[in-house]
């Protein structure tokens, strides 16, 4: 048995909708080289001109295909050549080789996105049956909510991609972006009982957010903001990459292995006197260390040792979060949840301390934006949970097995693609997103 689709917006508002999307997805583009769009970092990642053909491939093959009357295919071999993982539809090209497809060339791609553009304008204001209306409408806004996942995809990509680079390239050049040091961490206390988790079935969810269910909580206790790349200085210096106490077996095994010293993009620069002589690199170019914004780029291996860490170093039951908890948290705040929050229309790119102004519950702050932060809960499916029918339902399902929760969007998340509910998920030892941690105990 298989979960139907969501109900989508109302057609008008989800056509306007497409030309936003699509005009932010190239906006993002815009600083870029060709050889920038062309090159791939590593094998988890993707180069930008992928990113611009995969989501415009999604609306050709789910769409397109569907519902424009005599589809002729743009080009037969782009099925294959930005299929990502669909195996309902056909053969993909392999993954780790993207960078090594020049041709077709990235004018070409464009040319691909505005024909599919065209075509797509072209089938939204065409009259349709309801029910042929309603599949449209539900499948045009499962492919908006994919190329905004895949927008934030393309800045962490292109994060890397220029950090490999040794004369640290400028993508965003606006610096410095705050001088305020954050508030005093401290604790918002919540009780225990039962609570629903998952989406409430109000506008659009992945299928991996359903279906709603009672879980049971003991009483526990959230930090009011996100770990500073200052704490994170502290853990450093009091040998948390040195000592296996702190670290799951895998975990010390990947930080040997690795020759881990320090969260992804850091360097020394051989001025001790400054933050250590820590630098990082960001989409603003490398910088020093800046101790009042939130750590990012930290694995869940890291994310959890730095917790037991800190547990000993403060004598408290210090964890992280399960995602029921942060879901039940964030659900304390309302509709107010993410106000305030530092996500992609903001600018910045980068973690920022908490907003002065922003609504809490208790103190609770940076809920939404900045960083996604790591959960304790594996990703499995909820009670219940059935994937959606048709190719579609390889979106999310098929991953749930060797992966960690994270939760609450980050600077390069869309704010308008977030919700309490949201369900990310990446390996244990992923850090190249914009990952970061909150603190949790129990009472």
């Amino acid at each position: 048995m298989n979960t139907p689709l969501p109900r989508p917006a109302a057609a008008g508002v989800l056509s306007l909708r497409f030309n936003t999307v699509r005009a932010q997805t190239m906006s993002l583009v815009a600083p870029l080289s060709e050889a920038d769009c062309q090159a791939q970092s590593m094998p988890d990642a993707s180069p930008a001109k992928w990113h611009l053909a995969h989501t415009t491939w999604f609306f050709e093959t789910f769409i397109l295909e569907r519902f424009e009357p005599g589809f002729p295919a743009f080009d037969p071999a782009y099925r294959v050549l930005f299929n990502s993982y669909y195996q309902g539809v056909g053969d993909q090209h392999p993954r780790p080789q993207r960078g090594l497809i020049t041709r077709p060339g990235l004018d070409d791609i464009k040319a691909y996105r505005a024909n599919v553009d065209q075509r797509m304008a072209a089938v939204l204001t065409q009259p349709h049956d309801s029910a042929t209306q309603a599949e449209l409408d539900t499948l045009l806004e499962l492919g908006l909510q994919h190329e905004q996942q895949h927008q934030e995809l393309l800045l962490t990509d292109i994060k890397h991609l220029l950090s490999c680079n040794p004369t640290d390239p400028v993508y965003h050049p606006q610096w410095p972006l705050a001088a305020v040091a954050p508030q005093p961490l401290h604790w918002c206390h919540f009780d225990g009982g039962t609570t629903h988790t998952g989406h409430s079935g109000d506008g659009f969810a992945f299928d991996n957010e359903t279906p709603r269910h009672a879980s049971l909580l003991q009483p526990f206790a959230l930090a009011s903001r996100l770990v500073t790349h200052g704490e994170w200085l502290e853990f450093i210096d009091g040998g948390g990459y040195t000592d296996p106490r702190w670290w799951m077996a895998a975990g010390w095994d990947w930080v040997r292995s690795q020759g881990a010293q320090a969260p992804l993009y850091w360097q020394q620069d051989g001025h001790p006197e400054r933050h250590g002589g820590w630098t990082n690199f960001t989409l603003h170019g490398r910088l020093p260390i800046d101790p009042h914004t939130p750590v990012v780029h930290v694995s869940w291996f890291e994310a959890d040792a730095y917790a037991r860490w800190r547990s000993a170093q403060n004598g408290l039951p210090l964890r992280l979060p399960t995602e029921t908890e942060w879901e039940h948290a964030a659900h304390s705040l309302g509709t107010q949840w993410a106000e305030g929050g530092n996500f992609l229309d903001s600018g910045a790119l980068h973690p920022m301390p908490p907003a002065r102004n922003a609504p809490r519950h208790q103190g609770l702050q940076q809920m939404g934006g900045d960083v996604w932060e790591w959960t304790s809960s594996p990703y499995t499916g909820y009670p219940g949970y059935r994937p959606w029918a048709g190719a579609v339902g390889e979106y999310n399902g098929k991953f749930m097995v060797n992966q960690m929760v994270l939760r609450g969007g980050s600077c390069a998340t869309p704010r308008d693609h977030i919700r309490p509910s949201y369900r990310n998920f990446f390996p244990t030892d992923a850090r190249w997103q914009f990952s970061g941690l909150r603190l949790a105990q129990d009472l």
